[in-house]
């Protein structure tokens, strides 16, 4: 017989009863019903219950020992009684009567409680992770995470695609986030980066001629935390085409997202491949007032500036005349609602740091609240049918500069509808933003610069950049979107040398600064390059939506703290002085608050 175990403990059922077996696992559950103990083993399979009376030789040692504790089990399979069967466990027709126990491993009490679903505080569930990863829904978590890899990898393989693994130890770059830096001890007061993304090398995949190339990519970016972004380090489904168009791209990826999402999808619809539906960044931000919409969410956002022109409420009409813009945000079926849940909408939006959210309110076709007293219940009458609103819908308004304006009204947008209960539920939705702007202007550095990704082909290259005003010229860039999360951004590449040295010059960068920062890449396209596009599905993100966490840590098996400490294994932490010496790196302290 095997030393630790003949089956695991997920694994006997009811045509194992009469056999002799052996079980290894962590003692979960302890139940004493008066001389019989009840012992729920687990391990990575399962749950077993163990069960041991005065009869049996292991009762003292199960009964002294602490929950998760390691031990194994010898004894004979039994079916249980009718009326103790548990349906909700493979093993639930059957328990296993203990002939000896032996210890592996005593537990000491514990930090935390593993069995059970209590919430408990974050800095304890980092600290001993390794206990946290015993509980069932965070180890289901785990399980789901390395079942959907595997499925994107086999996916992407059954496409042509070929995995190539990246550098990890590259330069650093100027665009972008902030770079984790490594010292080199060789090349003194020289630094490595790690990768925020396999971008460059996966563009010179291209240029090598590789075709299809793919990888469930690490990134590293310091940036701060965010519920569906972990600090530090990231895993993403990166992928790039050769002699493709954005059609291409799209085509490529859809089946491999629904795909995944409707295996691991527990009987939620999905938007089908070939059904992502295709919004112009501009149109997204006007309905939705969001490039990352919620289209599970029915309510769409309005401009109705033109309304407020001339218009009795001497407020937006001051707005619009000085270049603002006004947006209604419908509430469907408000009739009921009090006129507290309005106002508490006004208090939201000025506790999110804007000055307040206008609203009508409306009941039985009459109209209420100051907007529509001051406007006329004639031209809301008619607003309201321009809209086609109804005769118990109340409206938000949000006004002022345009992305000030957007802004709010995409958050009270996604607010109204939570509070409304207007959400679809058991479904994933899908949807492409496309035609992002290639330039914007900085406000605050007074200048032209890009908006999204500055190696993107703009949308009629070269003479685009040199007819066109250059905050009119879209790029041909995308994102992916699911249920309001944003998984990826992706774009058909600049592959040409003279159109990106044009591009980086309406940006305020010489022909120079672009050798000097980008020269490995621009360099290769000298050389010949196909032109290519490609994308970077979010792993992490795609578990997050399908284990139904609100938290990217609850997906992520070792996940920082909101201040990217490990607090598990003390990192960062102080290194020697030896190994600075080794570096040649002195350590400046930060000056002291005075």
């Amino acid at each position: 017989m095997h030393p630790f175990r003949t089956h695991n403990c997920g694994a006997l059922t009811a045509k194992d009863v009469g056999e002799t077996v052996r079980l290894s696992g962590w003692v979960h559950r302890k139940r004493d019903h008066g001389g019989v103990l009840f012992v729920d083993l687990r391990d990575h399979y399962g749950i077993t219950q163990i069960v041991a009376d005065e009869d049996s030789p292991a009762l003292e040692l199960l009964d002294s020992l602490r929950v998760e504790s390691v031990v194994t089990i010898d004894g004979e399979v039994k079916a249980r009684d009718a009326a103790t069967v548990n349906p909700n466990l493979p093993t639930g027709e059957i328990e296993v009567f203990a002939r000896s126990a032996n210890v592996q491993s005593k537990a000491d009490e514990l930090p935390m409680p593993v069995a059970g679903e209590q919430e408990y505080p974050e800095d304890i569930r980092l600290k001993y992770r390794f206990l946290d990863l015993r509980r069932e829904s965070v180890h289901a978590n785990m399980m789901l995470r390395s079942s959907v890899i595997a499925s994107l990898r086999r996916r992407m393989n059954d496409q042509g695609f070929t995995e190539i693994q990246t550098p990890i130890l590259t330069a650093s770059s100027p665009e972008g986030a902030r770079d984790y830096l490594v010292p080199s001890r060789v090349h003194p007061g020289k630094f490595y980066a790690l990768p925020q993304a396999p971008q460059m090398f996966k563009q010179l995949l291209m240029v090598a001629g590789f075709d299809r190339y793919f990888q469930i990519a690490p990134c590293f970016r310091d940036e701060d935390a965010r519920a569906d972004r972990s600090p530090g380090e990231f895993y993403q489904l990166d992928f790039e085409m050769s002699f493709v168009t954005q059609d291409d791209v799209f085509d490529a990826i859809e089946p491999v997202l629904a795909g995944v999402f409707e295996e691991f999808a527990k009987g939620k619809t999905v938007t089908p491949a070939g059904e992502f539906p295709r919004i112009p960044f501009a149109e997204a931000m006007l309905k939705y007032g969001s490039d990352k919409p919620d289209l599970r969410n029915p309510i769409v956002i309005r401009d109705v500036t033109d309304e407020f022109r001339q218009s009795g409420f001497g407020l937006f009409e001051k707005i619009v005349g000085g270049g603002g813009v006004v947006r209604a945000i419908p509430a469907p079926n408000t009739a009921d609602k009090s006129r507290k849940f309005f106002d508490d909408m006004n208090e939201w939006a000025r506790s999110e740091g804007h000055a307040g959210l206008g609203y009508v309110t409306r009941k039985g076709g009459e109209f209420g609240g100051p907007i529509a007293k001051n406007h006329g219940p004639e031209k809301m009458a008619a607003l309201y049918d321009a809209l086609g609103l109804g005769p118990d819908d109340g409206m938000f308004f949000a006004a002022g500069k345009e992305l000030q304006a957007a802004k709010l009204a995409g958050a009270a947008r996604t607010r109204v509808a939570e509070q409304l209960d207007l959400i679809e539920q058991g479904c994933f939705r899908f949807c492409w933003i496309v035609d992002f702007p290639m330039f914007e202007y900085d406000e605050d550095l007074k200048k032209i610069d890009f908006s999204h990704n500055p190696f993107s082909m703009p949308q009629g290259e070269m003479e685009a950049l040199e007819s066109q005003d250059p905050l009119k010229i879209k790029a041909w860039q995308y994102d992916i979107v699911c249920n309001g999360v944003e998984l990826s951004s992706g774009a058909i590449r600049n592959h040409r040398p003279d159109i990106m040295y044009k591009a980086f010059e309406i940006a305020g960068y010489s022909k120079e600064e672009v050798d000097e920062n980008f020269s490995g890449m621009i360099n290769a396209f000298k050389y010949g390059a196909p032109p290519h596009g490609g994308s970077a599905p979010g792993v992490d993100r795609i578990v997050m939506l399908l284990a139904d966490e609100p938290n990217i840590r609850e997906v992520v098996v070792f996940p920082m703290n909101q201040k990217a400490e490990d607090l598990m294994m003390g990192a960062p932490s102080q290194v020697s002085a030896k190994q600075l010496r080794e570096l040649q790196i002195r350590i400046v302290e930060p000056p002291k608050s005075q």
